[in-house]
């Protein structure tokens, strides 16, 4: 990588480090899990800067974090069995948002996850969605319907949130 290649992407990644943390972490619930996936993610963007930097390297950041977490989360799941299904539904205090939000997000598939993230957490547009995953913008909107019917279900206060976006 040349010199003027190097300090713009270091520069570039020191602006956009926290907001792609922010979606990494919402992405995998745990934040040592994120902060592997977004430098995975950078180190695959500076191999690929001289191309990557006249463009939008934070959508394919994003892109290359959505498709990497679907990847490993398809060789790690694991079926856990429990003897009683836990009761998931209520509505959250002050402190509990974010803990119910993780939750909620846990019951959507990487898909509907990701469109959600990018749709109501990053407030991207439908068409921006679709640029970063790669798919159409039916395909977005199928998949956040689909995903705010599943969070209204299964968690009614924060499906609330999102209302107005849809």
């Amino acid at each position: 990588m040349r010199e003027t290649d190097r300090e713009s992407f270091e520069s570039w990644a020191r602006v956009s480090q926290q907001r792609l943390l922010r979606a990494a972490y919402l992405l995998t619930g745990d934040l040592y899990l994120a902060e592997d996936l977004l430098q995975e993610a950078l180190v695959k963007a500076a191999l690929r800067w001289d191309t990557l930097g006249g463009q939008q390297p934070e959508a394919w950041v994003r892109r290359v974090m959505y498709r990497d977490h679907v990847s490993w989360w398809r060789r790690h799941r694991r079926e856990r069995r429990v003897a009683e299904v836990p009761d998931q539904r209520g509505t959250a205090g002050p402190g509990e948002a974010a803990a119910m939000l993780r939750d909620a997000l846990g019951v959507l598939t990487p898909r509907q996850r990701a469109v959600v993230l990018l749709r109501y957490v990053d407030d991207l547009t439908a068409t921006q969605t679709a640029d970063v995953l790669g798919v159409t913008v039916g395909t977005v909107k199928k998949l956040g319907s689909v995903a705010l019917a599943r969070l209204r279900a299964d968690a009614p206060g924060l499906a609330d949130l999102a209302e107005d976006r849809s």
